[in-house]
């Protein structure tokens, strides 16, 4: 296939764009209903967790397969087939909210993980594929469109529960949203498949058994666990470490979700100006620092500033970890699908166990173990530099 023009290029990327705030939209439409959902099928908090691991397991099983289909079909074939699966999920959700089914529910989480973890992967391979064709970096911002898509859904959602909107038609809406866009955005996509060996079969065996993928693959183990973290227990550690209110709570995780989205699009410039290992080196170090704060802060308004700092800092981790390992079209697909099946266990299986160990020793202190993982990506951040036919023209 030829190179793309920058016509085409630009409508590719606008399409990624799409793709990626509207995963965040929808995605923060179940989110911001689960009370009313919990309440309609009259789950309790045990069967509630039951309910939501359907949505890990989709999730990782459409990484799992994500890297084959993309070497076999192409990623704009992924990316259809996870906005289809997605849509269809969204809808299970609605009917089951609306007729009281909690397994109709996790059915639904189920088919919205697949197709949600599935079409990341494809997503990340086309933007490593974008970054190669203008030479600059775009997954942050990628990144950082899904970002503000949750935060304007979770907007969204505040509003349509203040209004007493029924589930079924609000998550139905986002159905019918992500249907009607992703038609648009798919046919932005070029159709081609990323450049493979003759062995492509076996590549995501091989890729693990490289050392420059381990090493990017602990990068994002470390800053998944620091954002996956935060996601989960940062409300908590408010209450609970500093005394504060539920509502505080609530706004030190907008400054985090706010300084992630700032860091995101401020950092393709950033890359571009230093190179991605300063970058990333920069980036642990500043989290770090955060997390710091946020465990030794005497108050509230130090830990403010502890927060915005681990949220800034590890904005660039999981999108600069995929950047790198879809470097080199060979087994790029292979590559990215690895490094986002670590990320996604970190986010996954990472803040749970932090609970586990906050039980025993306090949430703030649990984040120790989180700050050494900081330092461990930090250490490990040569390994993103820039490889393959585009080195000599990027940082």
């Amino acid at each position: 296939m030829s190179a793309p023009t920058t016509p085409e290029v630009r409508r590719w990327r606008a399409a990624l764009f799409a793709m990626f705030l509207l995963t965040g939209i929808t995605f923060a439409s179940w989110v911001t209903r689960t009370p009313a959902i919990r309440d309609s099928v009259g789950a309790s908090t045990a069967q509630m967790g039951v309910i939501i691991a359907g949505l890990s397991v989709g999730s990782l099983f459409g990484i799992a397969v994500a890297g084959k289909l993309v070497v076999a079909r192409g990623g704009r074939f992924v990316i259809a087939l996870g906005a289809v699966a997605m849509v269809g999920g969204l809808l299970l959700i609605a009917l089951g909210a609306a007729v009281g089914a909690g397994w109709l529910v996790c059915g639904g989480l189920a088919f919205f993980g697949l197709g949600m973890g599935a079409s990341e992967v494809a997503q990340n391979v086309e933007g490593a594929e974008i970054e190669r064709a203008l030479a600059a970096s775009v997954l942050p911002a990628m990144h950082g469109c899904f970002s503000i898509g949750t935060f304007a859904g979770a907007l969204a959602g505040i509003a349509l529960n203040a209004l007493a909107v029924p589930v079924a038609l609000h998550v139905g809406t986002s159905a019918a949203l992500m249907a009607a866009v992703s038609v648009w955005a798919v046919r932005g996509i070029p159709a081609h498949a990323p450049a493979e060996d003759e062995g492509a079969p076996k590549a995501k065996t091989k890729v693990w058994r490289e050392p420059r993928v381990v090493l990017i693959g602990v990068i994002v183990l470390g800053m998944a666990l620091a954002e996956g973290s935060a996601n989960d227990w940062l409300p908590l550690i408010t209450v609970d470490g500093f005394g504060a209110t539920a509502t505080i709570g609530s706004v030190a995780y907008a400054l985090f979700g706010l300084a992630m989205s700032v860091g995101r699009f401020s950092g393709s410039r950033v890359l571009d100006r230093f190179g991605r290992a300063t970058a990333m080196r920069g980036s642990a170090v500043i989290a770090t620092a955060g997390v710091a704060l946020v465990i030794l802060a005497p108050g509230i308004e130090l830990a403010a500033v502890g927060v915005v700092l681990w949220g800034l800092g590890t904005s660039l981790g999981f999108p600069v970890a995929l950047s790198a390992a879809g470097d080199e079209p060979e087994n790029a697909a292979a590559r990215v699908s690895a490094v986002a099946t670590i990320g996604y266990l970190a986010f996954l299986v990472g803040p749970p166990l932090l609970g586990l160990l906050g039980e025993y020793a306090g949430l703030r202190n649990a984040l120790v173990v989180v700050l050494v993982m900081l330092l461990v990506a930090g250490a490990c951040a040569p390994a993103v530099r820039v490889r393959g036919r585009e080195a000599a023209s990027r940082p």
